[in-house]
């Protein structure tokens, strides 16, 4: 396990595309979403499309890489998706499944979305299969709302997203 103080976000930039690429290209990362396996090229477009966001007036996307020991491991995110709620997400790469950082990734991302941004209520969603993202969530005591039936298309079918939230009161101090 990760030391939760070993684990860093900082913005994501262009140049980190080989690092995501070496996620990214994998079936294993990719099974539950709607991208991927990528390649090379989709890799350095979305780390580049990523990076402009720190630029964007106003800003209400926050892509960060996820650092351990220095490398990068993974990618968190958050939307500010009105004055009042916001999203996250995170994708860790497979050599550093279960060591807790995707947790403490998405404590970094809870903790801005309510004493930074100041939101009421911060949801995330995921396949219902990934039992791995479901115990993150409940880790860090997102309650399980309920399912939202065949909301994404993936290469073997309709996929259903289950739907994690937490409410600012619930969130320690």
């Amino acid at each position: 396990m990760i030391e939760e103080r070993m684990v860093a976000l900082r913005p994501l930039i262009a140049a980190d595309f080989p690092a995501v690429h070496s996620w990214a290209q994998l079936p294993e990362v990719c099974r539950f979403q709607t991208w991927g396996p990528n390649t090379l090229a989709e890799s350095q477009a979305f780390t580049t499309t990523a990076a402009r966001a720190w630029a964007q007036t106003p800003q209400t996307r926050f892509p960060y890489a996820v650092t351990a020991a220095g490398d990068v491991v993974g990618t968190a995110e958050l939307k500010l998706r009105n004055p009042h709620q916001a999203e996250i997400s995170y994708l860790i790469h497979p050599a550093h499944w279960g060591r807790g950082l995707a947790t403490a990734a998405a404590t970094r991302l809870l903790n801005l979305a309510f004493h930074t941004f100041g939101r009421h209520r911060v949801h995330a969603t995921c396949d219902p299969r990934n039992l791995a993202s479901a115990r993150v969530l409940t880790k860090l005591g997102m309650t399980h709302e309920g399912r939202l039936r065949e909301t994404l298309l993936l290469r073997d079918g309709w996929r259903d997203s289950d739907l994690y939230a937490i409410l600012t009161h619930e969130w320690p101090s």
